[in-house]
């Protein structure tokens, strides 16, 4: 029980000692802790993407399924996702409450924010396979390699 009443009064006494993340639960950053080993034991039967979480490789196995039956209220997009949903919602909110601390640039989610932190910090752990040009994002690696195939 004492465990469970730090997830709501913000207390998160365990620490990741590779990225500092912290966690309100022992067992949370335990299993964070897997990212970092480079272990990735759980593949999709479907596309062969891997996966450090089992719960993880199976709600990407959904993205296979074709199903999307969580419908945006506003626009209509559809997620296979009720979580992808919701943080599509947001989108429409118009509300920012996430700020980078570096340039003032604001997010309406947290995952975001962070992502962009990353292209402050000067790393780009993302290479193109074929040149070897670095990126500080995957997505703009990908969107990069894609010049070549053209």
């Amino acid at each position: 029980m004492k465990t469970h009443q730090l997830t709501h009064c913000g207390q998160r006494p365990y620490s990741c000692d590779v990225c500092q993340k912290s966690f309100s639960r022992k067992s949370s950053m335990k299993s964070h802790q897997i990212t970092h080993s480079g272990q990735r034991p759980y593949s999709c039967d479907v596309c062969e993407k891997s996966f450090c979480h089992k719960s993880t490789m199976k709600t990407h196995q959904l993205t296979h399924s074709g199903q999307r039956p969580h419908a945006c209220d506003v626009c209509e997009k559809s997620f296979s996702l009720k979580s992808s949903m919701k943080k599509h919602q947001l989108t429409h909110s118009g509300q920012r409450p996430h700020a980078c601390d570096v340039c003032e640039k604001s997010f309406s989610l947290k995952s975001s924010m962070k992502k962009h932190q990353l292209t402050h910090s000067g790393q780009r752990p993302h290479a193109c396979d074929v040149c070897g040009k670095s990126f500080s994002l995957k997505y703009n690696s990908k969107t990069h390699q894609l010049t070549h195939s053209g």
